[in-house]
């Protein structure tokens, strides 16, 4: 029997369809990538799941006794106790044991002392020692302590991190303690929302490693290919509120969808064949084969025209053919920066240039972040200089985020910069621009406060790309963007004329992206630069 089951499942959200006619089956050992653009219903499936939601059709089965761990993205975890206790509160039975066991070897030390050996009372305390020894190695109980530390030091949990109650934790902090409670937990079935959102390179692979260990099944919804790729055994897209199974990782699922967009497509032809044929046998009515073929013919170029696919490197290259950037932007020299005793960077000295995408890789809490903030002058630098181009703008696209107005339009939002590339190029470039990012006309009209997420990540990015800045940074931008937003995304990055610096954990994003990294080691660790060639 299945371990979870969507049997024809249909949902509606206040008359708007989000899921007809759903199938999915988890089995054990399945682990699922959901995949699919914001918005479609994938984190809707995991409530589903969850019983959170009812579905208005079909029927939700999970296994009786089944249980389940929920990562969301946007974590609930909070209280007053410490990480660290409430990671111990975990191991409340190897606890017991250990109790139980100090306790017997308290009363066999009495018992040498006060008892004949092999007294029945002493053999008794000693079987249930051996017992309670067998207990502790089957469990692993030895070293849950060792287990905590290494799950809290991978995820980049330092001693200020672990010493302070959960409810003082900012968000990600708080989203990597659900994490670390989780995986510690052994479910039989993981439900994951973005797991990899906030936690850096080091963070992602020992999670794919864990999962190599993990005996259970999973559902995953995440943008992160490769770490897709690594984990999943089957991908499920939801794509026009169905789902559509492809086996194999993220790399077979590619490979997999141009075939069978190829198929849709012989499909159409071959229906495209069919309508002219039908127009054909009518030809003897004369008046209905007129009204027939103006109706089919204005169809067909509806088909015709949404099916047709639109060359990405054009528009975007049409977009910023007006952009004129200097050749050097900007000159970082002796750059160092520290909070108390804790030094992050010292001695950094780089240039950006137009052209380059820098892509600035490290560990949590090595600098990265610290440096595009002393980039933007959010912050001040201890020592050094950042020293800009007379007339080079630049823009963050964190602070775009944050700063995004809720009662805004989209098309405002876009609109926002005085030089902005949406009034300098011609409104079709612009309106082909925009629905590459998957915005459609009344999508332009939405309000921002009634966006999600990710839909506000697109925004912010849009605004970003079409800003007129000569310089973007970008920290952890693949973060709740769907897959399509992503790839438009680095399309763009990639003919961007200006210079681009980075900051993500996205091991397939920087990939394709940079020309150059900045690798940062431990905190307060020499900075490396290295070359790479051009994607």
């Amino acid at each position: 029997m299945s371990l979870i089951r969507l049997h024809d499942v249909s949902l509606r959200f206040e008359n708007a369809p989000i899921l007809r006619e759903a199938f999915l089956r988890l089995e054990a050992k399945d682990r699922i990538g959901l995949i699919g653009r914001n918005g479609t219903g994938k984190t809707t499936i995991l409530k589903l799941v969850l019983d959170q939601l009812q579905p208005d059709e079909g029927t939700v089965t999970v296994e009786d006794g089944l249980r389940i761990g929920y990562f969301s993205q946007f974590s609930t975890l909070d209280g007053t106790q410490t990480i660290v206790e409430v990671l111990e509160g975990l191991f409340g039975h190897i606890h017991d044991i250990e109790a139980e066991l100090k306790s017997i070897e308290q009363a066999v030390a009495d018992g040498y002392a006060t008892t004949p050996e092999g007294s029945p009372e002493l053999e008794a305390h000693i079987d249930r020692q051996a017992q309670l020894f067998e207990e502790m190695d089957r469990l692993d109980g030895w070293d849950y302590q060792r287990h905590i530390d290494t799950a809290l030091s991978t995820l980049g949990f330092v001693d200020e991190h672990r010493t302070v109650p959960i409810d003082d934790l900012s968000g990600g902090w708080r989203n990597r303690a659900a994490l670390a409670k989780i995986v510690l937990e052994h479910p039989d079935v993981l439900l994951l929302d973005e797991p990899t959102n906030f936690l850096d390179v080091a963070g992602v692979e020992w999670l794919e490693a864990w999962f190599r260990d993990f005996s259970g099944a999973a559902i995953v919804v995440s943008h992160d290919r490769q770490f897709l790729d690594a984990v999943v055994t089957r991908i499920v897209e939801v794509e026009n509120f169905h789902l559509h199974e492809y086996p194999g990782n993220f790399g077979e699922y590619i490979v997999q969808k141009q075939f069978r967009l190829k198929t849709l497509e012989a499909q159409f032809v071959h229906e495209n064949e069919l309508l002219a044929f039908e127009a054909e046998g009518i030809s003897d009515r004369r008046e209905a084969a007129k009204a027939a073929s103006r109706g089919l013919d204005k169809d067909l170029a509806k088909i015709k025209k949404a099916r047709t696919p639109r060359p990405v490197d054009e528009i975007i290259t049409e977009i910023y053919k007006g952009l004129h950037v200097k050749d050097v932007l900007c000159r970082v020299e002796g750059l160092a920066k520290s909070y108390g005793e804790r030094t992050l960077f010292e001695g950094l000295s780089f240039e950006v240039r137009r052209g380059n995408r820098i892509v600035v890789l490290g560990a949590n809490g090595s600098g990265k972040s610290t440096l595009l903030r002393v980039l933007t002058g959010e912050e001040k630098q201890d020592a050094g200089s950042v020293a800009w181009a007379s007339g080079a703008k630049v823009v963050s696209y964190n602070q775009v985020l944050d700063d995004l107005d809720d009662s805004d339009t989209v098309t405002h939002a876009v609109n926002a910069y005085p030089d902005s590339l949406a009034i300098t190029a011609t409104r079709k470039s612009v309106g082909r621009f925009l629905a590459m990012f998957q915005f459609s006309e009344a999508d332009l009209k939405n309000r921002i406060g009634n966006l999600s997420g990710g839909q506000r990540a697109r925004v912010a990015m849009a605004q970003c790309l079409l800003s007129g800045a000569s310089v973007l940074l970008l920290d952890e931008p693949t973060n709740h963007l769907d897959m399509p937003s992503t790839q438009v995304m680095e399309r763009a990055l990639q003919h961007f004329p200006g210079a681009v610096v980075v900051v993500s954990h996205d091991r397939f994003f920087s990939d394709k992206v940079a020309n150059r990294k900045l690798v940062f080691g431990a905190a307060g660790a020499a900075v490396g630069e290295i070359e790479v060639a051009a994607a």
